[in-house]
C-alpha cells in the first residue's frame, strides 16, 4: 500500500538511542524480500556503536532465515507480533524460543466461534511453535505448507496431534471483505478476548492473546535491559506496528506505510525500497559522531 506523497519528517531522539526496533516486510526488507547491502552495513554499524537492534515482526520464527545472516550482537528477534522471542544464532532450522506468550486454546476457540458468526465465510489457520495448521478453505501458504488440514475446532482440540505446542496466533481470512473493514468488524465482535491486527494487503487477520503485541513484548525485553521507551527508535509500515510506534520514544513510518501508521509515528522516512531504515540509522550515527567530536 502506498501513502500520499510527503517529505520525510526527521525527529531527533530526545536521548541517545540504545535500541533500534524494526519491522521486516515493507520496512527493513525491500519488496523482493532482500536486505540491501546499505541496510546490512547500517545495522552492523549501529551494533558496533553499542545500539542493540531487534527485528520485530509478524513472521513466525521459521520465516526468519531472510535476516539470520545479518544477526549481530544478541541475535534476538520478536516474532509472531510479540507471541515469541527467538534466538536466531542457530541459523536456518536452529532458531531457539526464548519467550513464548501463547494464546489459550479456550480463548482461540471462542474467537473462532465469534468470527464465524460475525463474518460468515471466514476460514482459519492455527500457527503453533512447530508449524502452521489450517482449514481446507484457507488459502494455501506458499512458504509454509500446512502440517495438517482440518476444521479450526479440531485443530484447537486437546486431542489434536500438536496439542502440546503453544498457539502463537490464529489467522483469519475472508474472501470478500476489505482488509480494514474485516479488521474493524473482528475487533468489534471479539472485544478484549484477544488482540487482533493485520500486516497483509489482503483480508488476513492475525489474532494473539490479550495484551500480546509487538509493543508489549518489546517493552518486556527493554525492561530486562534497563532500556526506557525514550531510548528506543522504532520503524514500521502496517497496522500491527502501530502500538510499537506509539510506545517508542522516536518512531518512523515508511513512506510506503498504511495511512494509520503514518499518523501514529512521530516521524517519516523514505520507502523500504529506498532503504528508509538505513537512512535514519546513518543519520543517528552521524549525529552521535558530531556530538562526540564537540
Amino acid at each position: 500500500m502506498t501513502s500520499v506523497t510527503a517529505r520525510p519528517r526527521n525527529p531527533a531522539p530526545s536521548v541517545p538511542p540504545r535500541l533500534i526496533a524494526t519491522d521486516l516486510d515493507g520496512t527493513l526488507l525491500r519488496d523482493d524480500k532482500s536486505v540491501s547491502d546499505r541496510t546490512v552495513a547500517a545495522l552492523a554499524a549501529a551494533e558496533e556503536a553499542g545500539i542493540e537492534v531487534f527485528f520485530v515482526t509478524g513472521r513466525p520464527a521459521r520465516w526468519m532465515d531472510v535476516v539470520s545472516d545479518h544477526v549481530h550482537g544478541h541475535g534476538l528477534a520478536i516474532c509472531a507480533n510479540g507471541a515469541a522471542v527467538v534466538d536466531l544464532h542457530g541459523g536456518p532450522g536452529g532458531h531457539r524460543f526464548i519467550k513464548v506468550r501463547g494464546l489459550a486454546t479456550d480463548d482461540a476457540l471462542e474467537v473462532v466461534r465469534l468470527l464465524r458468526a460475525a463474518a460468515p465465510g471466514t476460514s482459519f489457520a492455527v500457527d503453533r511453535t512447530g508449524g502452521v495448521h489450517h482449514e481446507a478453505e484457507y488459502p494455501p501458504l506458499r512458504l509454509d505448507p500446512a502440517i495438517s488440514v482440518a476444521p479450526a475446532e479440531k485443530l484447537l482440540s486437546t486431542d489434536c496431534d500438536a496439542a502440546d505446542e503453544p498457539v502463537l496466533k490464529v489467522l483469519a481470512n475472508h474472501p470478500e471483505l476489505t482488509p480494514d473493514a474485516f479488521l474493524a468488524l473482528a475487533r468489534d465482535a471479539v472485544g478484549a478476548r484477544a488482540e487482533i491486527t493485520r500486516s497483509s494487503p489482503t483480508a488476513l487477520l492475525e489474532i494473539s492473546a490479550p495484551g500480546v503485541t509487538k509493543a508489549g513484548t518489546l517493552a518486556l525485553c527493554c525492561a530486562e535491559r534497563g532500556i526506557s521507551p525514550d531510548e528506543v527508535v522504532a520503524f514500521g509500515d502496517m497496522p500491527n506496528d502501530i502500538e510499537m510506534l506509539t510506545w517508542a520514544g522516536t518512531s518512523y513510518a515508511m513512506d510506503n506505510a498504511h495511512p494509520d501508521v503514518i499518523a501514529a509515528a512521530s516521524g517519516r522516512t523514505v520507502a523500504n525500497n529506498d532503504d528508509g531504515v538505513a537512512v535514519v540509522i546513518e543519520r543517528i550515527l552521524a549525529d552521535r559522531l558530531s556530538v562526540e567530536a564537540g
